[in-house]
């Protein structure tokens, strides 16, 4: 699988997590932080990384490195 690929693939993954954590995790308490706090970080960072992946695979950065 391509590197561009990958990134995508692994931005939209963590996005669904922290999406699954923000829906389902708000009744939850941890000791150090809250599940539904963290699932809205989890989904910025795999929305940014789906967004970087998706940039890559248009561009095509992927053939040009090998």
């Amino acid at each position: 699988m391509a590197a561009a690929r990958k990134t995508l693939v692994t931005g939209l993954v963590t996005f669904v997590l922290g999406l699954a954590l923000r829906l389902f995790g708000s009744d939850e308490h941890v000791l150090v932080f809250t599940p539904s706090k963290l699932g809205v970080v989890l989904m910025v960072v795999g929305g940014l990384e789906a967004g970087y992946g998706l940039y890559r695979s248009l561009r095509g950065d992927d053939a040009a490195r090998g």
